[in-house]
């Protein structure tokens, strides 16, 4: 058995490779008590689906690979609690720490990691072009386009934690793919 300390990066690049890895560790993150596997495995194929309820046959098939494949290897590292024999599966608190290997995108297509990033570069360069008296941003006071750039990552803040930022993440496969 892996412990928190042991995983490296590599392996942790390799379990999140997997798709229903990934959302399998998104649902139990969400879920407040423990779930069944009949439970998860709906929740995996409505998501790959996109429809509730997902077809049986798919259903199926994430049920069959979450508890031959997934859940196995995921118990086996000490991020998921699985007890094959009542097929019941839960989060475990050591398994938390990826969720910073997890990214998830914004309506708009990008991460919200590029998109506040890309915020504070906006706004830095608004609050110095004022100040270096640049044309058109020099009519502004570089105080608004700092409290308007602060506004807006507040407001910004506000609607992740409202859309939910653990529910139904989707992960960069770019990203996990080029470090593979």
């Amino acid at each position: 058995m892996f412990q928190k300390a042991s995983l490296t990066e590599s392996d942790i690049y390799h379990l999140l490779s997997n798709t229903r890895r990934r959302e399998a560790l998104t649902q139990l993150w969400r879920a407040s008590t423990e779930m069944t596997l009949r439970e998860l495995s709906e929740e995996i194929a409505s998501a790959e689906s996109g429809t509730n309820p997902a077809p049986r046959p798919l259903r199926e098939s994430v049920y069959n690979a979450l508890h031959q494949t997934h859940l196995p290897k995921l118990a086996e590292c000490g991020l998921v609690e699985y007890d094959p024999d009542r097929k019941l599966v839960r989060s475990s608190p050591d398994g938390r720490y990826l969720r910073r290997y997890m990214d998830t995108v914004t309506p708009a297509g990008i991460t919200w990691g590029e998109y506040y990033r890309g915020l504070g570069i906006g706004g830095l360069f608004l609050v110095v072009a004022a100040h270096a008296e640049v044309p058109v941003f020099a009519t502004v006071d570089p105080l608004l386009f700092a409290s308007g750039t602060l506004a807006l990552f507040a407001l910004s803040t506000v609607y992740q934690l409202y859309r939910g930022t653990t529910g139904s993440l989707t992960t960069l496969r770019g990203a996990i793919a080029r470090r593979l």
